[in-house]
């Protein structure tokens, strides 16, 4: 997963475990030593304790007193009440940017929901479909203008990609769908109908929550990467 270019050095570090964590190379429960990460990065203690609390921010890092830090939990259970959160979140960001946008608005969300549509015609990874639809969420937060909107909806974007990475391979065969939601998503927002957006939101969030489940339920194939200490 991309994220915007780091500016300090702890962003970096908190970037690079996320990237274990996202992909598997760092289990959930997997416990995170802070010297031998210091070690490997050849950095400071106190930038990589820094990066922790960033991860814990992102959702990808429980920190226990006494204990440490270990990566999130990700199960069905947690998935699904990730994913929950998470819609209530997305609902509430279109119904403002209903309320918000204006003229000139449309062709920035126009082009930005174009991006998504090439990804899905494409020959690309579901990761980059994923990115393409966070740059449409970040370009409505712009125009939606809520400050503790965006961060709660930042702060959720490395939890999601990292479900979204382990259930990749059911959500690479329904990408018709994710194509027909952005367009039936954009008819509504553009018409300012909250009751189709409300619609089109839940029922494909509740769909792709049920292709997350079902990719992590105990009976589904795990991924296996190969072993990375941290």
């Amino acid at each position: 997963m991309e994220f915007k270019a780091p500016n300090t050095l702890a962003e970096q570090i908190a970037n690079y475990l996320a990237q274990q964590i996202m992909t598997g190379h760092i289990q959930p429960r997997e416990r995170i030593h802070e010297a031998r990460v210091a070690t490997t990065l050849a950095v400071s203690r106190a930038s990589v304790k820094e990066a922790l609390y960033i991860l814990e921010r992102w959702h990808l890092v429980d920190i226990t007193p006494r204990k440490g830090a270990s990566a999130s939990q990700l199960d069905a259970q947690h998935a699904t009440e990730l994913y929950d959160v998470y819609m209530h979140l997305l609902l509430m960001l279109a119904d403002r940017l209903i309320d918000h946008w204006e003229g000139p608005d449309r062709i920035t969300l126009l082009r930005k929901i174009s991006k998504v549509t090439q990804c899905l015609n494409g020959n690309t990874s579901v990761l980059a479909v994923v990115e393409a639809s966070f740059e449409v969420m970040d370009s409505c937060c712009e125009v939606v203008g809520n400050p503790y909107l965006t961060e709660a909806l930042t702060n959720f974007k490395p939890a999601v990609s990292r479900a979204y990475y382990l259930s990749s391979e059911r959500y690479q065969q329904d990408l018709e769908r994710t194509e027909a939601f952005f367009r039936n998503l954009t008819k509504a927002v553009l018409e300012r109908d909250k009751a189709a957006m409300a619609e089109q939101i839940t029922r494909f969030a509740d769909h792709q929550k049920r292709l997350i489940v079902e990719a992590l339920s105990p009976d589904s194939c795990p991924q296996s990467p190969s072993p990375a200490s941290a």
